[in-house]
């Protein structure tokens, strides 16, 4: 099994010591109205600070640029509700770099919700953009539009962020001639046509730790069709490239899976619920001379759970491919409305795989997907040599589980499986704005409090002193959180406790 690189940009914004924080709001005294008119006057390192209200202005943002070293900041303003509604779009960049984009919401566009693009200068791509803790809610379009369109960036992150409702024709996320890009800890519920899709020569994108209910005919397009003038890099012959889709839930959509014109893409340790029609297409929509046909492709320790509708074909594969180079490795499939269902049309034969045997999810319908401890899945992967952890954060063991969760996860690194997690008590779980933790250790001393994300990055810390014999209560504000799937760590000394929980609202 080929082994994913995955490309992280460089994330570490430093402010310089003269950086100035311009306010925008819409009633009291604010330096601007708009965030257009702020970025006239903002240079690197400064912050741009919206405060509460409902934006309708559609606004066009052009050569905004920060450095390496002092990124510019564009972000709702602690504790502001934030919202752009309306208009043909909400925001239009061309030719930014080095931007922090945090805490907005969107809706009702009847163009594109948010565009980021290099302004049609195919050999000046804008780059280094990071995108966090926003939210879509709808469109009010019907076409082919989209909530997050981004064509020609470089080196970006779009992560814990929340899309929804997309246009009947349009993707949630549409990305033409965009390269060494990651999605992290995204939810995206009720799209269009796709929830992601990358298209027109991109490459090098990581899409992980997502969740995707009901995507519409192709949760996610690997590829697509795209007229080659718009392609970036030109002459590029293919649509997707070195596309990787890794530790992610897919639940419901036609298709949750789609290689269109591309090659060298890898699907792996995914959990797969009850596709509407087919789980994986193979296709081609863009041909002509040099152009490869979709090919190479990887689709390796994934769980497929699918109902009679997607089992007769399970994948569906069109003409101008060259569905006999897929691999196909350690995968589960199984049909739950039929036990004796023979398996998927795979193109060729598949190495270790297990058909036929139940997954034994812990709730497939509630989408918890985590593994039971007598599930098949547990151990029965093929090793990736990556680095990836599973969707708690867990190590993966060598040999992995197949699907989303460690099965049987390791005690070590630095996130580790529910040791002991009958020492914490967190409620209410979901949470929604705040989560109430009880711990349940005897002893008194000093503990941290760490609220740890999918990537294992530390996102809130709280240290408290605990004197109480029957244990201690305390609470962590969350409200600045996107939904999905964390870990509460709890260090003491050399000792530390662990317990997943969700936010939800």
């Amino acid at each position: 099994m080929k082994k994913t690189i995955f490309f992280i940009i460089a994330a570490l914004i430093i402010y310089s010591s003269d950086a100035k924080t311009l306010s925008v709001g819409q009633e009291g005294s604010y330096d601007y109205s708009t965030i257009t008119a702020a970025a006239g006057e903002a240079v690197p390192g400064d912050t741009i600070q919206v405060f509460t209200g409902v934006y309708t202005d559609s606004e066009r943002i052009e050569n905004l640029q920060g450095t390496a070293d002092d990124w510019i900041i564009i972000k709702a303003a602690e504790g502001s509700e934030v919202l752009y509604r309306g208009g043909s779009h909400a925001w239009h960049f061309s030719n930014v770099a080095y931007l922090h984009i945090i805490g907005f919401g969107f809706e009702a566009q009847t163009s594109n919700g948010v565009n980021i693009d290099d302004g049609g200068s195919f050999d000046s791509p804008s780059h280094h953009i990071i995108i966090e803790n926003c939210k879509w809610f709808s469109m009010d379009a019907a076409g082919n539009n989209d909530e997050l369109k981004l064509s020609g960036l470089d080196d970006f992150e779009v992560k814990n962020c929340m899309f929804n409702n997309g246009s009947d024709g349009g993707s949630l996320v549409d990305m033409v001639g965009c390269h060494r890009g990651r999605f992290i800890n995204n939810e995206f519920n009720n799209a269009g046509s796709n929830a992601i899709q990358a298209k027109g020569g991109s490459s090098d994108i990581l899409i992980a730790y997502n969740i995707f209910r009901d995507c519409g005919q192709r949760s996610i397009n690997i590829g697509g069709s795209t007229g080659l003038q718009f392609f970036r890099p030109q002459g590029a012959n293919y649509e997707a490239k070195n596309i990787s889709v890794a530790v992610n839930i897919f639940a419901g959509s036609t298709a949750p899976i789609a290689f269109v014109g591309a090659v060298n893409c890898s699907v792996y340790n995914n959990t797969i619920v009850r596709p509407e029609k087919w789980a994986i297409r193979i296709l081609q929509e863009t041909t002509g001379a040099g152009f490869l046909p979709c090919g190479n492709n990887a689709f390796y320790n994934n769980i497929v759970l699918i109902a009679n509708e997607a089992a007769s074909p399970t994948l569906n594969i069109g003409a101008n491919t060259d569905p006999e180079s897929f691999t196909f490795s350690n995968n589960l499939w199984f049909n739950e409305g039929d036990e004796a269902w023979s398996g998927p049309n795979l193109p060729v034969a598949e190495t270790n795989g297990i058909i036929g045997t139940d997954p034994m999810l812990k709730d497939a319908y509630m989408l918890d997907v985590d593994l039971q401890p007598n599930s098949p899945a547990i151990g029965a992967g093929v090793e990736t040599d990556d680095g990836m952890r599973d969707f708690a954060g867990n190590l993966f063991n060598n040999p992995p589980s197949i699907g989303a969760f460690e099965g049987n996860p390791l005690q070590t690194g630095i996130l580790s499986n529910d040791a002991e997690a009958r020492e914490i008590n967190i409620y209410p779980n979901p949470a929604a704005d705040i989560i109430n933790i009880k711990l349940n250790m005897n002893a008194a001393g000093r503990y941290n409090i760490e609220i740890i994300d999918l990537y294992g990055q530390s996102i809130a810390n709280k240290r408290i002193i605990s004197t109480a014999e029957n244990g201690e209560f305390t609470s962590v504000n969350i409200n600045n959180l996107a939904n999905g799937l964390y870990l509460l760590k709890i260090t003491t000394g050399t000792k530390y406790y662990s317990k997943r929980f969700i936010i939800k609202r």
